[in-house]
């Protein structure tokens, strides 16, 4: 019995991921820093094979995979599945991280329900909240994993499509047996990893999503 290859990346770096906003459901292009980010991938991929693509209907996913499918001719196959768009932050859609720090400093911001935004802060922006909170506090922040923000999605809803993406992409691979590549997003990335490497929501929400890595993950056929 052999086996087939997931080719997962993240798009490059976006205006929005620049200028430190919440970016969910917007769609900015990739700056000049996210298009070389994605020859980056491009590079790293540029001696595989795969046959079929998939990416979201967000700019950035699609330049992203527009620039990896210039060495790749053997793909003759793009697919849109927005199961792997990234998470959306309802209220939080275009804010600033500063904002929402500043929100948290004044309590402001309903933690159980928005204090999962901070997967998407830098280290630097972790760290001001932790001042705020306090470690204790801090460690708590992700219990709203299961309740969105208004209007967006919580965690929990995003594994549910992202699990539905993969059980689908799981047949389609053993029955075509073919290699895939998907130009996804932080967040959906984050949780189609915690499925297919079985870790824990506090392993999950640890974790950063670069913009120049590629994950693999192997499905027997």
């Amino acid at each position: 019995m052999g086996a087939r290859q997931i080719y997962l990346f993240r798009h490059g770096q976006t205006t929005f991921n620049r200028d430190e906003r919440f970016t969910g459901w917007f769609d900015p292009g990739l700056t000049k820093l996210g298009k070389k980010q994605a020859k980056i991938i491009a590079k790293k991929l540029k001696n595989k094979k795969f046959q079929i693509a998939f990416q979201t209907k967000l700019k950035r996913s699609k330049q992203t995979l527009k620039e990896v499918l210039k060495s790749h001719p053997e793909c003759k196959t793009v697919i849109e599945d927005n199961r792997m768009t990234e998470r959306n932050y309802g209220v939080l859609n275009g804010k600033t991280h500063k904002s929402f720090i500043k929100r948290v400093g004044r309590r402001l911001v309903k933690l159980n329900v928005e204090g999962d935004a901070v997967e998407n802060l830098s280290v630097k922006r972790r760290n001001e909240i932790k001042r705020f909170l306090g470690e204790q506090e801090y460690k708590l922040i992700h219990r709203g994993y299961n309740i969105p923000p208004p209007g967006g999605e919580s965690f929990v809803m995003v594994e549910k499509r992202v699990m539905s993406f993969i059980n689908d992409l799981k047949k389609m691979i053993k029955k075509e047996k073919v290699n895939v590549a998907i130009s996804g997003h932080g967040n959906s990335i984050r949780l189609f990893r915690k499925i297919m490497e079985k870790a824990s929501v506090k392993e999950t929400v640890s974790w950063f999503i670069p913009y120049d890595r590629v994950y693999v993950y192997r499905v027997r056929v």
